[in-house]
């Protein structure tokens, strides 16, 4: 039951991250809160398995920090993609 917790507090960092970094704009509103989400998933299933316990600070630091430093580079990539993406589909379209 304690995964939830992980993918409720994963989810929201994800959220953090989502109105902390530029071009939210051009991206999608649940994109980082789902990786978020699904990074601390793992994380604390993978701590889980290896015997660390819900009584461990490590499992419950890891369900923050270990989302964050993922989350923050996969969601900076996807945006700058899509933002480059667009300025070319404008200047194809001949918007520019």
């Amino acid at each position: 039951m304690q995964i939830a917790l992980a993918l409720l507090i994963a989810a929201v960092v994800g959220i953090g991250v989502h109105f902390a970094l530029p071009h939210r704009q051009n991206r999608g509103v649940m994109v980082a809160p789902a990786i978020a989400a699904a990074v601390g998933t793992i994380v604390w299933a993978a701590l889980t398995w290896a015997g660390v316990g819900i009584d461990n600070p490590w499992i419950w630091l890891a369900a923050i920090v270990v989302p964050l430093v993922i989350a923050v580079p996969v969601v900076l990539a996807l945006s700058r993609t899509r933002v480059r993406g667009d300025q070319r589909e404008r200047e194809r379209l001949g918007l520019v």
